[in-house]
């Protein structure tokens, strides 16, 4: 079984080297701690999320809320090359944090929510503050579980207008649609530069909007025979062009 992670600040790590001694307090030392109740000896990985990691084992154990770790080694998980972003749709209910947890877990790179026409939720005032804080926390906690230095950055929410100046920057810029005349599968590829993916809500992406993204050079391409659903949909598109451009070789 490979070691929990745990996140750290960025200085702790960036100036230690190996058989340093990082202590684990706050929030990830009372987990570390009292709930996997992690004993001297167990191996430990520590990160910052932000691509700076460390391998260690536990050496002492403080009561139910700090841990020592000595570190054997650290590492860097470099800039992801082509980066990966999907522009996800809001779903409704709890499906947008599965969608932020699964495509974590894959290995997408960006996630935007996006405040689609045909969107049920809508985030405004302190319910849409609280809801990006509740991707951006799934986005950290799915991280550790799949063992990433480098977590997804969970932006700003965006409209589509807004959205228009990333689309133009991208090498690859596409939308999700049933009836794109194209498979994402054997669509052309840039050699390098970010890839965007678009991913609407339940109800479709409006006509307006395809046009809108057509003009900043996202085209339509479908996935497959069948329809996935908003929560789906960037999962299985991340994981595709994750495979297709080796990133996962």
């Amino acid at each position: 079984m490979t070691a929990p992670v745990f996140v750290v600040e960025t200085a702790q790590l960036a100036t230690a080297a190996a058989g340093a001694v990082v202590r684990l307090d706050g929030p990830e030392g009372r987990h570390a701690a009292a709930v996997k109740r992690l004993m001297p000896g167990e191996a430990v990985t520590l990160t910052d999320g932000l691509g700076l990691g460390g391998d260690g084992t536990v050496t002492a154990v403080h009561g139910k809320d700090a841990l020592d770790i000595t570190l054997a080694e650290l590492r860097t998980e470099p800039e992801p090359r082509p980066r990966i972003t999907v522009v996800q749709a809001l779903p409704k209910g709890d499906r947008g944090e599965l969608a932020v947890e699964t495509m974590t877990e894959v290995g997408v790179d960006v996630v935007i929510p996006w405040s689609a026409a045909r969107c049920i939720t809508q985030w405004k005032g302190e319910r849409g503050a609280k809801a990006l804080a509740k991707w951006r926390s799934t986005a950290r906690e799915a991280g550790k579980q799949a063992r990433r230095l480098r977590f997804p950055e969970v932006r700003e929410p965006m409209t589509t207008r807004q959205l228009a100046p990333l689309l133009a920057a991208a090498a690859f810029a596409g939308v999700l649609h049933e009836e794109g005349a194209e498979p994402l599968a054997t669509a052309a590829l840039p050699g390098e530069g970010d890839l965007v993916l678009i991913v609407g809500p339940e109800g479709g992406v409006s006509p307006e909007e395809l046009a809108a993204f057509a003009e900043s050079g996202a085209r339509p391409y479908r996935l497959g025979p069948s329809v996935l659903r908003t929560s789906t949909a960037g999962v299985a598109a991340g994981a595709l062009l994750l495979g297709r451009t080796g990133r996962w070789s």
